[in-house]
């Protein structure tokens, strides 16, 4: 299998989409660093299921990515436990309403420190070691990053940024290091509130599938452009059951 022995850091990786990208690469046989910020708890069960499960070298790596030292301490880290680095996805995001007359300056700072700039340092540290191994990055984005969010500016224009970020650095940093993103759609309901923009049989019929996706199914488009798209980067690959048709 192309993935077994590959190392991957996934930030965000304790709970929901990320531990469902994390159990994907571990049932390719990857070798994988898992960053979590207060979910200590979730975060170590996750790693014990995986090690029994698939008998996954996993390792945990507690941080804060609004800290400016974060995100060359996390690469540090997984460089130091396993002597190698393939993959980075930057997956950690924080998704929270600002009306657009209560938006503050700490809105969007938190906003554009999660979406943009722990992305953009923690792949700048990764990759003198992803240039050797020609390993890639994925970052995950939002179908809102192109249908913006009434409710969400701050959520929605630093997913755009993200995507932008998406492009830009993969034409930094070919031939060796290939960039892409994946926006899902409607894959889990936000934890403790309604969907922002109607109810939620009103979302999956804006929606060509007539359903909602699954994090199986971020994990799965992941796991194709870390592992088996050679000649794809810069790309967004869209996960969202034909929702921007709508």
């Amino acid at each position: 299998m192309k993935a077994t022995g590959k190392v991957v850091l996934i930030t965000g990786a304790a709970r929901r989409v990320g531990a469902a990208i994390a159990r994907q690469l571990a049932a390719e046989g990857c070798q994988l660093a898992l960053h979590y910020k207060r979910s200590a708890a979730e975060a170590e069960a996750l790693v014990q299921d995986l090690r029994m499960q698939y008998g996954t070298e996993a390792f945990l790596i507690a941080g804060d990515l609004s800290a400016t030292e974060t995100p060359a301490r996390l690469i540090d880290a997984a460089i130091e436990h396993f002597g190698r680095l393939d993959g980075l996805v930057n997956n950690a995001s924080l998704y929270a309403p600002a009306p657009f007359g209560e938006i503050t300056p700490g809105d969007w700072a938190a906003m554009e420190t999660v979406h943009l700039r722990a992305p953009l340092f923690l792949t700048q540290a990764a990759v003198p070691h992803l240039r050797k191994s020609g390993g890639a990055v994925v970052n995950i984005g939002d179908i809102h990053a192109e249908i913006p969010l009434r409710g969400y500016l701050p959520y929605s224009v630093t997913k755009a940024g993200l995507l932008a970020l998406t492009r830009a650095l993969a034409k930094e940093l070919g031939p060796e290091i290939r960039v892409n993103s994946v926006s899902p759609g409607v894959v889990l309901w936000a934890e403790d509130k309604d969907p922002p923009d109607g109810d939620q049989q009103g979302l999956i019929e804006r929606n060509a599938l007539k359903r909602v996706g699954s994090p199986q199914d971020i994990a799965g488009a992941v796991r194709y452009l870390l592992f088996d798209a050679p000649y794809v980067t810069g790309h967004n690959l869209v996960v969202d059951g034909g929702r921007m048709l709508y």
